[in-house]
């Protein structure tokens, strides 16, 4: 009996769409610094969530502008009981108040995130990375519509790299809502806004810094929840050991 043939695509063929197809390949090997990294954003995300939520819950009300609070009309208010009593939510009780540990802990991670997102970035710059793994070779709307309609219908994934929704996304979470993040996150500091208050203004006011900081934190975890899940459908032991040891699973361990 003849042994298998392997299959092979032209190279013309991957360059130009660079998307799901079903061709047998090892999912991208991580750098050290990108595993690293990696996962301190990936723990600090997760620690600035929680914490985020506790914040949200003590005054769920949300504002445009400079001033906003209980006695000013909100722009939105999300439908949950505060954890202070002088916040009005239409709820007769209120929950417990962890604004304390929340804030401070809240405070110290998004510190943490700053200094890895420059080690990043700084490595990307330099190395190569970026040019080379996160910056589409090809951009048109015939290729990106076909990566989104082949994510939309679960297509098993083409495993030699990052595709060109891929790189779209994580160029602007990395480049885009992270830095966003962070610039609304100073926005709202006293310190800051006494020191520099440009970035303030620039924000549209302490109140606005904080409305587009929780939207910008929903774009986060729908990124999140997306990720998790293409990681998991595309394979979970391909895609998860090579990011925490950059070892490719043996054939047995593919499942």
């Amino acid at each position: 009996m003849s042994e298998p043939q392997s299959r092979t695509l032209p190279s013309s063929l991957i360059d130009a769409h660079f998307w799901y197809y079903p061709v047998v390949a090892h999912p991208p090997r991580h750098c050290l610094l990108v595993r690293v990294t990696h996962w301190i954003t990936t723990l600090c995300f997760l620690a600035l969530l929680v914490s985020g939520i506790e914040l949200v819950i003590s005054h769920p009300r949300f504002y445009w502008g400079e001033e906003g609070h209980s006695l000013t009309p909100a722009l939105f208010q999300i439908p949950i009981p505060a954890s202070r009593a002088h916040v009005k939510t239409g709820y007769d009780f209120v929950l417990p108040d962890q604004n304390g540990w929340s804030r401070s802990l809240h405070f110290q991670t998004a510190w943490i995130v700053v200094f890895t997102g420059l080690i990043y970035a700084a490595f990307s710059l330099r190395s190569g990375h970026l040019r080379r793994n996160l910056l589409p070779a090809q951009l048109s709307w015939a290729t990106l519509s076909e990566s989104f309609a082949n994510h939309l219908r679960l297509m098993p994934p083409f495993t030699g790299g990052y595709n060109l929704l891929q790189r779209l996304v994580y160029l602007l979470v990395i480049f885009g809502l992270f830095p966003l993040m962070i610039w609304t996150g100073l926005a709202m500091s006293p310190a800051i806004a006494a020191g520099y208050p440009f970035v303030v203004e620039l924000s549209g006011g302490h109140q606005s810094a904080r409305t587009i900081h929780f939207f910008a934190t929903l774009a986060l975890v729908l990124f999140f929840v997306v990720h998790v899940l293409m990681v998991y459908l595309a394979g979970l032991r391909t895609r998860l050991l090579p990011m925490l040891s950059s070892r490719y699973p043996a054939p047995e361990e593919q499942v």
